[in-house]
């Protein structure tokens, strides 16, 4: 008797929290309310099934519990019981496939006037091309792929107005369809915007695609919904739904095939100009100088200074009230007037030699080794630094300068502005690192890199 009024209990305590629960689907920002209504179609028919189930089962413990005076009688067959079950199985099975058989179907039916975007996914990090004014996105071709040419594009004259976004920011015009077609660079992802109700895997090898129309401007997240390697949890983006107009001259300033083409070399003799004044802190060698907290800067790769230095420009980095040296650093990086004077001095910064760091003097190598492994992953075995992942050099950093680091990217000193993506994927990252210690022993570990295995 307990037991049945327990089962009778959970399931009507299973309802009410289903109808009263907190937790709700984000606001609909597309054309696919038609997913809300599959979804509470599923719902209504497994949550009928669920209480039908349940209070059967309450009857029988009712019903066919335990008496002395009575033995139970064993029925081999019940044709009729069996048909009525086959009918109302079908039934339910048919109210669940059917509406998302719809659904599916103009899912892949792209409408004519759709245009196009085109999402590339790399552990960790997402990329966007978009058409020129020819409408038409150039041919690619995944053996091309390389540090210079991160989308794989061929010779294609198609190709030469498409606009590349590197950051993973993608703006699209509300009200009008779009046709995502989505490639991965090296292994499974899945591109998932919750309030667009629509998400596709990226498969490596071949072109996959669904489409929307936005319907409310906004920002909104996009998440990598595909188990993808160790950081597919801070594989992350953001699109922005806006005017069409405003759509329109955010994309006029996105870089095309034809400018990343004709981006001329950097001059490391005019970089040399631009370095007097980081000198003075920095040194003459790009040594650093510990006495003023000011880092080493040989061996840092010239498209990670350039970030760094574009960071500073803009005000992503070292405008919080707490990171005092970075406020010291952005007065010298608005000296430089443009992106070309920028990659001039990152030019000349990357013939420095560069440097080893000293023994940490603090934390435990080995128990650092181990918590290295994920870091590894971006930053190299040796911390040399990997371009593909956007993972910066760590070896011949000093203990001091790493530790700080570390503790704001875990406190979100560092990172957290809008406008500095990796920055915001290594505060969650850095959080792995629970505690000063932990901090401390991976830095130790890094200062016994060297790099060399691999250079």
């Amino acid at each position: 008797m307990i037991i049945a009024w327990v089962v009778i209990l959970l399931t009507l305590g299973s309802v009410v929290f289903y109808v009263l629960s907190p937790w709700h689907l984000t606001p609909l920002a597309s054309n696919w309310g038609a997913m809300d209504s599959t979804i509470h179609i599923t719902a209504l028919v497994t949550g009928a099934v669920f209480v039908a189930v349940n209070l059967f089962l309450a009857w029988v413990i009712l019903r066919y519990r335990h008496r002395a005076d009575r033995r139970a009688h064993f029925d081999p067959e019940n044709k009729r019981l069996e048909g009525w079950l086959t009918l109302v199985t079908s039934l339910g099975i048919a109210a669940l496939l059917a509406p998302g058989l719809w659904v599916w179907g103009a899912f892949v039916s792209v409408p004519e006037e759709a245009h196009e975007v085109e999402v590339v996914g790399q552990q960790w990090r997402w990329s966007f091309r978009l058409p020129g004014e020819d409408g038409e996105l150039g041919r690619v071709d995944t053996r091309l792929i390389d540090e210079t040419n991160p989308f794989g594009m061929t010779e294609d004259p198609a190709g030469l107005d498409d606009r590349l976004v590197m950051e993973p920011r993608l703006l699209l015009p509300m009200g009008q369809p779009v046709k995502l077609l989505l490639r991965s660079k090296d292994v499974l992802h899945n591109f998932q915007v919750a309030n667009f109700r629509a998400k596709m895997d990226l498969v490596p090898g071949q072109v996959s695609y669904f489409w929307l129309t936005p319907t409310e401007a906004g920002e909104y997240e996009v998440a990598c919904a595909e188990l993808c390697g160790i950081a597919h949890f801070a594989m992350r983006a953001w699109v922005e739904v806006v005017e069409p107009e405003v759509f329109e001259v955010w994309l006029a300033e996105q870089p095309t095939q034809a400018d990343w083409l004709a981006r001329a070399n950097p001059d490391p003799t005019a970089g040399q100009a631009h370095y007097a004044s980081c000198a003075a802190c920095h040194g003459a060698n790009g040594e650093g100088n510990a006495n003023i907290q000011a880092p080493p800067l040989a061996g840092m790769a010239p498209w990670y200074l350039s970030r760094q230095l574009e960071l500073f420009r803009r005000g992503a980095r070292g405008t919080h009230p707490e990171d005092t040296q970075g406020q010291q650093m952005r007065p010298f990086a608005q000296q430089l007037a443009d992106g070309a004077a920028i990659a001039d001095l990152a030019a000349y910064i990357a013939g420095f030699e560069p440097v080893q760091a000293s023994p940490a003097e603090s934390g435990n190598a080995r128990r650092g080794a181990r918590l290295y492994r994920t870091c590894a992953n971006c930053h190299g075995e040796w911390g040399q630094g990997i371009p593909a992942t956007q993972g910066p050099r760590l070896a011949g950093l000093p203990d001091w300068y790493l530790i700080r680091q570390l503790e704001h990217f875990r406190e979100g000193i560092r990172g957290r502005h809008a406008d500095d993506p990796y920055g915001n994927q290594m505060v969650d990252m850095a959080q792995m690192l629970v505690n000063r210690r932990a901090v401390e022993d991976v830095v130790a570990h890094i200062t016994t890199l060297t790099a060399t295995e691999e250079e």
